[in-house]
């Protein structure tokens, strides 16, 4: 692995936070969406794939010990989106001129983390967690439908909205960033401050 410059260390503490703020704002308001990766996927489009994966290890803990038990569990999701968000970023290039690349790339990044935490909700927790998903999980699996196609209808559901979401607001945050950041995140030109 190449060294990290303190920008780029940076970028990877700014993502945790973004994941545990956004977390706990939808764990607040219940929503049906997550928004626990954008710091996750803003990391792994500016460095790439390997350290995509770290804020969503370290939110994941962070969340963990301090308002959600759940985030624990989730971790393996956190990586997989860090993983598929960097390699595709890389390769598709979204941006908001050509917009189906923003649902292809969202796409993309959310059916490998669909898979693994469809897994995790119905065998570990049987379809009930703390996120405002799981109400749409029980209003389904009392329509009739079993509770595990019920978590993989609403997992996949709402893994791709959030994505799409997380998507759009990393493309706005890249923008935001000064150029003399993205170019020292970007390509570690700084000899300065390398860890």
């Amino acid at each position: 692995m190449k060294k990290l410059t303190v920008a780029q260390i940076c970028l990877l503490g700014i993502g945790a936070a973004l994941n545990v703020v956004g977390a706990n704002i939808a764990l607040l308001l219940r929503l049906p969406i997550y928004l626990d990766s954008l710091g996750t996927i803003l990391a792994a489009a500016v460095l790439g794939p390997v350290y995509g994966m770290f804020p969503g290890i370290a939110s994941g803990v962070i969340s963990g010990c301090t308002t959600d038990i759940y985030s624990f569990y989730y971790i393996p999701v956190q990586m997989v989106v860090g993983l598929m968000a960097g390699i595709f970023f890389q390769r598709i290039q979204p941006n908001g001129r050509q917009i189906w690349k923003i649902f292809l790339t969202a796409l993309l990044i959310s059916l490998p983390g669909t898979v693994v935490s469809s897994a995790i909700t119905a065998v570990v927790f049987g379809g009930i967690t703390s996120s405002g998903s799981s109400i749409l999980v029980q209003l389904l699996h009392g329509s009739g439908l079993s509770m595990t196609a019920s978590v993989c209808v609403v997992q996949a559901l709402t893994d791709y909205v959030d994505r799409a979401v997380m998507v759009c607001c990393t493309i706005v945050l890249y923008r935001l960033l000064p150029a003399s950041f993205r170019e020292k995140t970007e390509k570690g030109r700084s000899h300065h401050g390398t860890v």
